[in-house]
């Protein structure tokens, strides 16, 4: 038998029945209440994070610079093919341009063994080790093979790390490693220029040219459109030769601050459009509130949600912008380590390193994609229809 008091009514009371029962939050918990309960958002944070953390603080860590050389460690990978021979405590490593390279057990880079004498009857490479002893590399056929003390070819046996550097190094024997944590503070540089730049002379342009609307609009969107119309590269080239064709970040800077703030001057303009017309704005005016007061008290904190939403979205637009402009030659310049630049030095050495173009453009693809994630987020969180 089901017992009688299966079904129990509840004790209902007026106070109980106006009672809000969801939690209290104020504007900023409950859009990040929002925003972590999307995980492409929370990785996109979580990926910000680490690479800022890599690119501002890991160069304090490294015992390179981005521009320090040597070139005998040119061209080695961050995973080494290692040969063993008899005799030797150490390892060896044959590179793509006949060098060869003493090893440690642990992947510790030792020295470039010197050249003495290259047969090029038999293709042969004699490297001297020491006093007494030598090696010698033979290049008769591909794979490259040492030969041991019987002149037999001897087999790489198996890969180590490179220890020394963790990432491996370019054609100039520059550690990738160190190179990339510089090339990841410029583009952070970059992004932290674009939001600046947007939020300040977008926001104030836009806000001013929608709240007057008329003439005034016509007049400064006209303006907008001209800029729009001319390509940014072009900008750089100009400033550059206006600079007497100075390199490095400040005439990407200067271009940035010119140019990059027009999309964000569009969509302030809209939103002021559809807010002046709204009854706090009119009734503002009737208590005789002045324009700058209107405009920046209470038209623009209006808008914040667009804002940021744009500002974030079109930072991923800026950071590629500059890795192509630098990989074209036009952006930052050599020895300066930049996304763009390392992937513009590694294409001579794509089929051999190709090492060398994915490090830069994987960097390249997180920035990306960690800043569109956490701009898709950001926009959700801040859309007032999504609150419940």
């Amino acid at each position: 038998m089901k017992p009688d008091n299966l079904w129990m009514p509840l004790d209902t009371s007026n106070e109980s029945r106006e009672k809000i029962w969801a939690q209290s939050r104020s504007f900023s918990q409950d859009v990040w209440y929002r925003f972590r309960r999307k995980p492409t958002a929370i990785l996109g944070l979580v990926m910000l994070v680490l690479v800022s953390l890599f690119s501002i603080v890991g160069p304090f860590f490294t015992p390179f610079t981005y521009s320090e050389q040597n070139l005998q460690f040119a061209n080695v990978p961050p995973r080494l093919p290692i040969t063993t021979l008899e005799g030797f405590d150490n390892l060896f490593h044959i590179t793509h341009g006949l060098r060869v390279i003493e090893i440690t057990p642990q992947g510790q880079l030792v020295r470039q063994l010197l050249l003495e004498q290259d047969d090029h009857n038999q293709r042969r490479m004699i490297f001297a080790y020491d006093d007494y002893r030598e090696i010698i590399l033979d290049y008769t056929e591909r794979p490259l093979m040492l030969l041991d003390q019987n002149g037999e070819r001897v087999t790489p046996e198996g890969h180590v790390w490179n220890r020394t550097y963790r990432f491996g190094t370019d054609h100039l024997g520059r550690d990738i490693l160190t190179r990339l944590m510089f090339g990841g503070r410029i583009s952070f540089i970059i992004a932290l220029i674009a939001v600046l730049a947007n939020m300040v002379i977008g926001t104030v342009y836009g806000s001013i040219s929608g709240y007057f609307g008329g003439v005034v609009d016509d007049i400064m969107m006209r303006i907008v459109d001209i800029i729009n119309t001319i390509p940014v590269m072009l900008y750089v080239i100009l400033i550059k030769v206006a600079m007497g064709g100075a390199g490095g970040l400040a005439p990407m800077i200067i271009a940035l601050s010119s140019v990059y703030w027009v999309s964000m001057a569009r969509v302030v303009r809209g939103q002021v459009l559809s807010l002046r017309a709204q009854e706090f704005v009119l009734a503002s005016r009737t208590i005789g509130t002045g324009t700058k007061d209107i405009v920046f008290r209470h038209l623009v904190p209006n808008t914040m949600g667009p804002i940021l939403v744009t500002a974030t979205m079109l930072i991923p637009t800026a950071i590629f912008l500059e890795a192509f402009m630098s990989f074209i030659g036009i952006g930052i310049a050599p020895p300066m380590a930049s996304l763009g630049t390392m992937s513009n030095d590694a294409t001579a050495a794509m089929r051999s390193a190709p090492y060398q173009l994915f490090m830069p453009a994987a960097l390249i693809c997180i920035l990306m994609f960690a800043f569109s994630f956490a701009g898709d987020g950001l926009r959700d969180a801040l859309d007032p229809k999504l609150k419940k």
